[in-house]
């Protein structure tokens, strides 16, 4: 495999580019508001229940458990799929299998009807087990086809091209939900569009997805012979690194901070769109204002990563995710709160400017703590598995407090405990942190 080729670097990007309208158009647009509105309570102000299999539950409490499901298989899936990616080099086959996962389940969601909420469910949940596994195997080729000091240029190319691409897809189908008899739809039918939009994203993910896979080599069958131990490699690695962690006091407690916050940040960025459905635009014509909330937050995402990190130039990481974290403790005081559509566009500007800038702040502070070693596979396996687990843990949480309390908002003012608890971690590993530069300054 040729490192720098410019030609592969755009063929591994394009994968961003695939996938990204997964989690544009199903995990915070289209489909949230889709199964808000087919499961909406009849009455006006009561907790919308549903019927799982004979479970009653709130509607957005088990879109809540079944991706928090999602994310415990991912936690104790990814340090073997990491082992096989490193072992037995047959990534290309995980990628090509996962992505078909992926994208076929989000086209059998064009058969999710009102009247068939298991299946839509069960599908939904499939669909996020094949992207955020495929993500496992994506990223580990990155180190394979782009130089150290070309990984960052590399894989922001990625990153853009997927805003890109999942924007037009999502522009198309906002286009065929709002405007079906552009294209020949019966706008009788307003389960169409949102269903039709379903099997673009699928067709959409698996056609480009093909541009990679044809570029990334299949390693040699005598390179693809697997360690005895690939089951158990992963966790044996994670923990050798959870051994060398304990010996870093500012790693140990930035990875406690970031699992508080982190539980904090991806549910709110998973449940959003729900929220917005429910409580603020619950009725159906209300559609296109929610749409614009969510467009809000993907335009200011990208320059607010790049504004926090020109801030941390002259604050410093941590410092910068103390502000970050203090400003979402304030989004869900005013999530709490919020009760207009102008509230919740002024709300959604600012979650925006925060949302990425902590993604990618959050990676780069892990990355620059942790040891110099050959080994950052089994480090960011270490990462991933905390922010999985930390997903789990938040989704549970926000649909279990809604479940019991009928109540939304509720479940926003838990989630604020855990960003105090993140912050007071970020105060505490920054305690650590300026110990352990005042004594290499002092050396």
């Amino acid at each position: 495999m040729q490192k720098g080729s410019r030609k592969l670097e755009n063929a591994w990007a394009m994968y961003d580019w695939a996938n990204s309208a997964y989690n544009l158009v199903i995990t915070s647009t289209i489909f949230p508001a889709y199964y808000g509105g087919i499961t909406a309570s009849k009455i006006p102000g009561q907790p919308a229940y549903v019927d799982f299999f004979g479970w009653r539950v709130i509607n957005t409490a088990l879109q809540d458990f079944a991706l928090g499901v999602v994310f415990i298989l991912v936690a104790f899936s990814s340090p073997i799929l990491s082992s096989i990616a490193d072992y037995k080099r047959n990534k290309k086959v995980w990628l090509r299998w996962l992505s078909l996962l992926g994208a076929g389940c989000c086209s059998l969601l064009f058969f999710f009807t009102p009247d068939r909420l298991e299946y839509g469910i069960i599908v939904f949940a499939l669909a996020a087990l094949g992207f955020w596994s495929s993500l496992v195997f994506y990223n580990s080729y990155l180190p394979d086809i782009v130089a150290p000091e070309e990984r960052d240029r590399v894989s922001a190319k990625g990153f853009a091209m997927g805003y890109v691409g999942s924007v037009l897809l999502q522009i198309l189908c906002f286009a065929i939900i709002l405007k079906p008899e552009l294209f020949g739809l019966d706008g009788s039918d307003k389960t169409l569009g949102p269903r039709i939009s379903f099997l673009l994203v699928g067709i959409w993910w698996f056609g480009f997805a093909q541009i990679t896979l044809r570029a990334m080599p299949l390693e040699s069958r005598q390179a693809r012979k697997a360690r005895k131990n690939v089951l158990t490699n992963g966790f044996q690695e994670l923990k050798k690194v959870w051994d060398q962690v304990n010996l870093m006091p500012t790693l140990k407690r930035f990875l406690l901070a970031f699992f508080l916050y982190s539980l904090g940040v991806q549910t709110v960025m998973l449940v959003a769109a729900g929220f917005a459905k429910k409580e603020i635009f619950p009725d159906p014509k209300d559609e296109p204002k929610l749409l614009i909330t969510i467009i809000i937050i993907q335009l200011i995402a990208i320059p607010g990563a790049m504004l926090m990190s020109r801030l941390s130039r002259s604050l410093g990481n941590i410092t910068v995710l103390i502000i970050a974290i203090t400003i979402w403790i304030g989004i869900t005081l005013a999530g709490y709160k919020v009760e207009t559509q102008y509230q919740l566009y002024a709300l959604a500007a600012v979650i925006g400017l925060v949302m990425g800038g902590v993604q990618s702040m959050s990676r780069s502070t892990y990355a620059k703590l942790i040891p110099q070693t050959q080994d950052t596979t089994s480090y960011f396996s270490f990462y991933d598995v905390t922010e999985k687990v930390a997903l789990f843990i938040g989704l549970f949480v926000f649909g279990g407090v809604e479940q019991i309390t009928g109540n939304m908002r509720n479940s926003i003012l838990v989630l604020m405990v855990f960003f105090i608890l993140g912050l007071l971690a970020l105060l505490y590993t920054k305690s650590a942190h300026d110990i352990r530069k005042y004594a290499i300054t002092k050396r």
